[in-house]
């Protein structure tokens, strides 16, 4: 293989793939709306915010590098020659960033005609079929086709989705959808009035606490359920930190709730995530605040599985790609 100076190989890396397209491939870029383009040979790879996720093959990254390895499927000696080429013939032009941000095109995965996989994916996760069943006849959740992730969906107070967290089955792959908004991720309101808001770290823990109650004997429904986008990761300094924008959102939206559990992960990031919380969110909003995570596991999944006799489902940090 030959050689290719690290400097060279990251001033390849630097160029994304929208620039790339623009100044070298134009004849294979389509504006789909709004900042979001796809490829002509490729109607489901799709370019917004600096990422590019190629939908029906559950791949994505952020470089025109990436693209060139992964869609291309160029060697990488190839697709940085190919690169650096390109740019010593004619230098890219970069378009400035918009003085504006336009509102997000919520870009969603093909709906599978069936849900078999997503469903029992769940229920080996220990999640009871009634809370699935709920899930998929309200829309919060489906599978996708035809790369079968599971599809948590986050709707607004009028129930349009805002938001769509990927979920690989038998793979380690999350991810968000291309244009999901982050004040809207994926929740359970209360079926009655109730002051009470559960906050857990993913929509599998939120989906776990339920089935907890309802082993329980108790309504799941009673109070509300929400789960932030992500890993919420606080600064080192407290006063610096700004509280997750899902949460803002729904107690801006609910502004009845006196109180919140913070069912967050047993570990050191949802420990420091609970304290943030703790510390800011009275400041802001006249509410209690308890943190109560799992009695035994690192979140509230592994619990119900340990309940159950179930296999716990170990997951490794992975790059988030849509």
């Amino acid at each position: 293989m030959p050689y290719i100076p690290p400097e060279v190989v990251e001033k390849a890396r630097a160029m994304d793939l929208l620039t790339y397209l623009k100044n070298y491939e134009p004849q294979e870029l389509v504006h789909f709306g709004g900042n979001t383009y796809c490829t002509r040979e490729h109607d489901s790879l799709k370019i917004s915010n600096g990422k590019w996720c190629w939908f029906s093959r559950g791949i994505g990254g952020y470089s025109a590098l990436d693209y060139l390895i992964k869609v291309k499927e160029m060697p990488f000696t190839e697709a940085v020659e190919t690169i650096m080429g390109s740019t010593a013939v004619s230098p890219p032009i970069y378009e400035p960033a918009p003085k504006e941000e336009k509102p997000k095109v919520l870009l969603l995965p093909q709906v599978s005609r069936c849900a078999t996989h997503a469903v029992e994916y769940l229920h080996h996760r220990g999640i009871d079929y009634d809370l699935i069943d709920f899930c998929i006849s309200t829309g919060r959740l489906y599978e996708s086709y035809p790369h079968h992730n599971v599809v948590f969906i986050g709707m607004d107070k009028d129930g349009k989705a805002r938001y769509a967290n990927l979920r690989g089955i038998g793979s380690d792959f999350i991810g968000d959808a291309t244009g999901s908004d982050k004040h809207y991720s994926f929740g359970i309101p209360a079926a009655g009035e109730s002051g009470r808001l559960h906050l857990f770290e993913s929509a599998v823990d939120l989906l776990s606490y339920g089935t907890l109650l309802k082993q329980y004997g108790k309504d799941w429904r009673s109070d509300h359920l929400l789960s932030l986008a992500g890993v919420y990761r606080p600064k080192k300094n407290i006063s610096e930190s700004t509280l997750p924008a899902a949460l803002v959102r729904y107690l801006e939206e609910h502004p009845h709730i006196c109180k919140v559990i913070l069912r967050l992960d047993n570990d050191l990031t949802g420990k420091q995530a609970a304290e943030t919380i703790k510390t800011l969110l009275p400041k802001k909003y006249a509410v209690e605040v308890e943190s109560k995570p799992p009695p035994q596991g690192k979140d509230y999944n592994d619990f119900l599985c340990m309940r159950l006799g179930l296999p716990i489902t170990k997951r490794k940090e992975k790059t988030r790609e849509r």
